[in-house]
């Protein structure tokens, strides 16, 4: 069996209580089904959640918003099949306890595992520093621009560089003192808000699919990093379990607030965070809010940090992530991070694919049995078909964004094609359907031919 699970007799933790510095170390299974639920239901609140609500009511962006029940009938069924696959990504790592881009190496091999890597990491510190972005302007938010910019995001990334220094103890951190903080504060802001009576009347149910689509993809956003934290985990099954309550709550919670508080300010998503503040005592529990929003940018930080791993694998992981902190606060300090997204949110349709990919091969054809994640472990050239497959059937059928090449580009796909996509049809589910099939086809395939090379 080529399989490489660790094994913790051979290769013991440094520290039982912390994660291991280098990937030749057993990791520690410290992580419980409260744990694991406490720290995805902090992912699963953003400030950004607020703002992006409104992607969320015109995901097309024609204008014509969703009623009030199609939104949160559409963060609910986009949460529960998002989270879901980002559940299931963390299996793999509760299992053979190897973060998520060295899982990688079962599905296409070591080297080629490298490409998935350096797009995680692009779009990791991409998103880091967004994050510190929205840490800083949230704080200026609360207490105006008497602190300069600047001060707030070296904090955010000071404080970001320690939680990732102790993951596991963060984690740990945040289950015991930020959650029922973060359940105080929401419920608060709930309240406040929909006692100044919204209006939430009228809209259309036109945009249905695309927004879940939406939901789905701000969930499936996570799959890169899921086995990254489930290496710790108990037993699988808290793995799934914390992912799936934690998160698919969490997320439906937070897209319900911001569509209740873009409701008060006219849908003016530069507005939106005002009317948090404005409520009686808003500002305080809106800065619990935006303190919590560190783990936003400790979770991509040290999801880099084990990306990079993968390529350095004896190498520090506490070096890297130092760097890696330094790296996304002077890109949150000079880049123009709002037009930056629009790069992230193309390369997104990477990972349905890729988790569909990854799900068939490793669960429905048992390629459990021989993953194999060691350094040498032999390139799956063929495996990169679906997953390729799969990001064209993305963008065939996507919402395309307002990014005029990628938009021409698909636009013209289409029209040689001859294709149209219609309302009712949902990119992510196409995506992931389409990988999924060509996989049942090509895997076995792979496994026929390699032996011969």
């Amino acid at each position: 069996m080529a399989s490489d699970v660790i094994d913790p007799h051979i290769n013991p933790p440094s520290d039982s209580n912390e994660a291991p510095l280098t990937l030749d170390q057993a990791p520690p299974k410290t992580l419980g089904m409260l744990d694991q639920s406490a720290f995805w239901a902090n992912l699963g609140v953003s400030l950004l959640g607020f703002t992006g609500a409104l992607t969320l009511l015109d995901p097309t962006g024609s204008g014509v918003t969703l009623t009030f029940a199609a939104a949160i009938l559409a963060t609910v069924v986009g949460s529960l099949i998002g989270t879901a696959m980002v559940g299931l990504a963390a299996v793999p790592g509760a299992q053979t306890g190897r973060p998520a881009m060295v899982l990688l190496r079962g599905l296409f091999g070591a080297r080629l595992s490298y490409v998935p890597s350096l797009l995680n990491t692009v779009q990791m510190i991409g998103w880091g520093a967004f994050e510190l972005w929205v840490i800083a302007n949230g704080a200026q938010a609360i207490f105006g621009t008497a602190v300069p910019y600047p001060v707030w995001v070296l904090l955010g990334g000071v404080i970001t560089v320690a939680l990732t220094i102790w993951p596991l103890g963060s984690i740990r951190l945040l289950r015991r003192f930020v959650t029922a903080g973060v359940v105080v504060a929401m419920i608060w802001l709930t309240v406040a808000l929909i006692r100044q009576g919204p209006a939430l009347g009228g809209g259309s149910w036109a945009g249905f699919v695309p927004a879940v689509d939406y939901v789905i993809a701000l969930s499936v956003s996570w799959v890169p990093m899921a086995a990254d934290f489930a290496r710790h985990s108990r037993s699988p099954r808290a793995a799934f379990g914390g992912v799936f309550v934690g998160y698919s709550i969490a997320q439906v919670a937070c897209l319900g607030l911001g569509v209740v508080a873009l409701a008060l300010v006219g849908n003016d998503a530069d507005k939106v965070w005002g009317a948090f503040v404005a409520a009686p005592l808003g500002a305080l529990f809106f800065g619990i809010l935006v303190l919590r929003e560190t783990d936003q940018s400790f979770a991509n930080t040290y999801s880099t940090t084990m990306s990079l791993q993968n390529l350095m694998p004896r190498v520090d992981r506490r070096i890297i992530s130092v760097t890696v902190g330094v790296v996304i606060s002077a890109l949150a300090l000079v880049a123009d991070v709002t037009a930056y997204t629009a790069f992230l949110a193309l390369i997104g349709a990477v990972f349905v694919p890729m988790f569909a990919v990854l799900t068939v091969d490793y669960f429905v054809l048992r390629g459990i049995a021989r993953w194999d994640t060691r350094e040498q472990a032999p390139s799956r050239w063929l495996m990169l078909v679906p997953w390729v497959l799969g990001f064209v059937t993305w963008w065939l059928v996507a919402a395309l964004p307002e990014v005029p090449w990628w938009r021409s580009l698909w636009t013209s796909a289409r029209a040689a094609l001859g294709f149209a996509p219609q309302p009712w049809m949902s990119a992510a589910l196409a995506a992931f359907l389409v990988a999924a099939v060509v996989t049942l086809v090509v895997a076995p395939l792979d496994r026929r031919l390699r032996p011969a090379r």
